[in-house]
């Protein structure tokens, strides 16, 4: 940071803690350690600040102290030595705020059943910080939200203390944008958009992750940084709900739809491919548009796009067992008592998240119809359907299976196996490209 920059500052406070984050003197607190939280805390410790990752998991905690990685994007080889120097370490304790400078909050933002946000992971770790607060610290929120949750629901709460905020302590929304399992786009080098509550807090805020971050993006609030996420997610929500759309049409009339993109996508100008599949996965794109629709409809707009594209693809997991249904009807066979094997459960190709995976919902709406159900994933070893535990089954399952789901593209799989052993195949990621066989079905 320049030092006209710090000169907008104009505060002891501002200044300290500036001098603090160029020295690396600044102790860098981390709220929340699961796939945004641990990398953001490995970023920092690299960089050679003392990094202190708290949550409420004592499990979580224990692995890191261990130097055992329970996150994919980063490997026990790398958090061990931040361990062992004595850069990184985790707590469940809370009381440990009291000795750090910042704190990024990375905690989860779910959805209720009504789909009304839950804030209650924000609110619970907003008000421990509160408990052990002091002045000369810099918060920063990264929990995914809707505009104006940093001022409006996280500000209050801080300045209970009697602290104020741009003069006593400082207080920005920075947006996670992390792509698990993405070997070319990481933490490090995702450009980290960064909006303060106030000119100092967004100074202090761009100065910090310009210490361990390649690229920093401010802007002018807190909440065009909220909603720069939300656009982002919306975004491709949408075109995927689109696109999935177009494979339905495209089914009926026997077009085959990833031909078309591939044709369509060689247009230089004016067009960006998206691809169909099972439905939404993770926990940003099948939630976060939920979350600007929620607070529009507060100002009385219907985000008509947002609601009909979450319709789309809520469908989609519904299309893909019609499909299964109408492969084995091919072959004289019925869904009921059907031996169906489901290849992929994490809902992104390479990672072991599982979370609002499109496989979840295929194979429970299977097994509801009367279906046996088997699944086949390298990074998954058990999951829970319908109250039941479920092992992974090796590959060779596909041989007994009377049909074959390809629901996760995993590039560990080996196709030409699946191919050659499976009776009939549905495959909703185009892994079978080029391939034309009259057991093989796509979306």
């Amino acid at each position: 940071m320049s030092q006209a920059t710090v000169a907008t500052v104009e505060n002891a406070n501002a200044e300290l803690l500036a001098g603090k984050i160029r020295s690396r003197t600044a102790h860098v607190g981390v709220v929340g350690l699961g796939y945004v939280g641990l990398p953001l805390a490995v970023e920092y410790a690299q960089a050679g600040y003392k990094v202190t990752g708290i949550d409420v998991s004592e499990t979580k905690a224990a692995s890191v102290n261990a130097g055992d990685s329970y996150v994919g994007d980063v490997p026990s080889s790398v958090l061990a030595p931040l361990v062992e120097k004595g850069l990184l370490r985790a707590t469940s304790d809370f009381s440990a705020i009291r000795d750090l400078d910042t704190v990024n909050i990375c905690v989860p933002t779910p959805l209720r059943k009504t789909k009304d946000p839950d804030m209650s992971y924000i609110l619970a770790a907003c008000q421990e910080i509160e408990r052990h607060f002091h002045a000369g610290m810099l918060i920063i929120l990264e929990s995914t939200t809707y505009p104006g949750t940093t001022d409006e629901l996280v500000l209050p709460l801080l300045e209970k203390s009697g602290l104020k905020v741009g003069q006593d302590f400082f207080l920005c929304f920075s947006p996670e944008r992390v792509d698990p399992g993405n070997a070319k786009f990481q933490t490090k080098n995702i450009p980290k958009v960064v909006g303060g509550t106030t000119a100092a807090c967004t100074a202090l805020g761009k100065l910090f992750y310009s210490q361990a971050l390649e690229r920093v993006v401010p802007v002018s609030s807190t909440q065009v940084a909220e909603m720069v996420k939300l656009l982002e997610n919306t975004f491709r929500m949408i075109n995927i709900g689109l696109v999935n759309e177009i494979a339905i049409m495209c089914d009926s009339m026997g077009i085959n739809v990833w031909e078309v993109i591939e044709a369509a996508a060689t247009k230089p100008f004016g067009f960006m491919p998206f691809y169909p599949g099972p439905g939404l996965g993770g926990h940003c794109i099948p939630i976060d548009p939920f979350y600007l629709s929620w607070k529009t409809k507060q100002a009385g707009i219907e985000a008509r796009f947002i609601e009909l594209a979450g319709y789309i693809n809520g469908q989609m997991p519904h299309f893909v067992v019609g499909k299964v249904q109408n492969a084995l009807n091919e072959v004289g066979k019925p869904l009921k008592g059907s031996k169906i094997c489901i290849f992929g459960v994490a809902y992104k190709r390479d990672i072991d998240d599982v979370r609002e995976s499109p496989a979840l919902d295929i194979m429970l709406l299977l097994k509801r119809r009367g279906a046996e159900i088997s699944f086949v994933d390298p990074h998954v070893g058990e999951m829970r359907l319908d109250g039941d535990a479920l092992q992974s089954s090796g590959p060779a399952v596909a041989r007994t299976a009377d049909c074959v789901v390809i629901v996760t593209d995993h590039s560990s799989f080996d196709y030409a196996a699946i191919l050659r052993d499976a009776a009939l195949i549905v495959d909703t990621r185009n892994a079978l490209k080029g391939v034309t066989s009259p057991k093989v079905f796509r979306l």
